[in-house]
């Protein structure tokens, strides 16, 4: 249990002076506090088209061998969560000018396939449905109906997506009369495919490297941060976005993926910019305590998954921050911890259910 730190967590920084490069992407796009995010995408471009193109050449062994590993190496474990987590602040602040619109399908559609994600199927998932349902029963990726510190759970959770999730999310599209997030979502997975598979032909090993590892280990990823994310949800209250989500501060996780750790206040305002995360968890920490939100520091989503899978509440507690003295003793955490964690019985509450109480009340 810890007192309220300094946030160390990254804000927005003016630069003395922009050069000529920086004033040609300033005049494009909508918010300059994302030129980082640019100049990113650039390095990202420098590095993995060029290999990916290598890897489809007649390389001998001794050459293609060691690209596809430092390819694999740096596209899994060291730039696929700043990517995604990229993309996902993009989707929902869309970042060119409606000058430039076209430009901001660069992302799903051009660089997007090389780091395991197929166009429109994220922007579909997360903005079309998870952000409309809130981890409530309408939302697929939904965590209320698992224990969620079983790891028996979260694999029939990660099963279920991998293998149902885009026919689960056309049936959403359907229910709700969307076909618009629907047609783009299946149209994008399916060129996505056919990519493969005709590259695959072409030259099945760096398919392989290039597409479709990226493609798998990114859809486990994203289901391991979405299952962290929305693990802690209080049964007596689950539409309480403070109650169904967590934050995480002081990091490298947040230095690296553009403060992806506030997910509270994410759910709270969804297109707050990144780097205003901070700050507006310092301005709202009173409501953020009743509440009872919870609050872990030095941990990420990955940790607090990995200690959830090993019960370790002991280890979870001591990183949770006790905002302006919400709580009593380090056994009071625990037992809220071990709350939010149990499986939640179907009621049928969802948004659309909420929506109708209110308009009758």
């Amino acid at each position: 249990m810890r007192d309220f730190p300094i946030i160390t967590d990254p804000t927005f920084e003016e630069k003395k002076s922009y050069n000529a490069i920086d004033r040609f992407w300033l005049e494009r796009i909508r918010d300059k506090r994302d030129l980082v995010l640019v100049y990113f995408t650039l390095r990202l471009v420098a590095l993995f088209i060029p290999m990916a193109i290598l890897l489809y050449l007649p390389l001998p062994n001794a050459v293609w061998v060691p690209i596809a590993i430092f390819y694999t190496w740096m596209n899994v474990f060291r730039y696929k969560s700043r990517f995604t987590l990229m993309l996902h602040i993009t989707s929902h602040r869309p970042w060119f000018k409606s000058k430039y619109n076209h430009w901001n399908k660069f992302l799903p559609w051009i660089l997007g396939p090389f780091m395991g994600q197929s166009p429109e199927a994220y922007f579909s998932h997360h903005i079309g449905m998870h952000h409309l349902e809130g981890n409530l029963e309408d939302d697929d990726s939904s965590t209320m109906h698992f224990q969620r510190d079983s790891k028996k759970d979260f694999a029939k959770y990660l099963f279920g997506f991998l293998f149902f999730g885009l026919f689960r999310l056309t049936a959403y599209f359907n229910q709700k009369n969307r076909p618009k997030l629907r047609n783009a979502a299946v149209l994008g997975e399916s060129l996505f495919v056919a990519l493969c598979v005709g590259l695959s032909f072409l030259n099945w090993p760096a398919t392989l490297v290039v597409f479709i590892i990226p493609f798998v280990t990114t859809r486990i990823t994203m289901m391991l941060g979405n299952w962290a994310q929305h693990s802690f949800v209080d049964a007596d209250d689950p539409a309480n976005e403070y109650k169904n989500s967590i934050t995480v501060i002081n990091h490298k996780f947040n230095q690296r993926c553009w403060n992806d750790g506030y997910h509270i206040s994410h759910h709270i305002k969804p297109s707050l910019h990144w780097t205003d995360h901070p700050n507006h968890l310092l301005d709202n920490k009173q409501e953020y305590a009743d509440n009872g939100a919870l609050v872990f520091e030095g941990i990420e989503f990955g940790g607090v998954w990995l200690n959830l899978m090993k019960k370790d509440y002991e280890k979870l507690a001591s990183h949770v921050v006790n905002i302006n003295n919400m709580y009593a003793s380090k056994d009071e955490i625990i037992r809220i911890l071990k709350h939010r964690t149990k499986k939640i019985p179907r009621t049928g509450l969802t948004m659309d259910s909420i929506r109708q109480n209110q308009q009758v009340a």
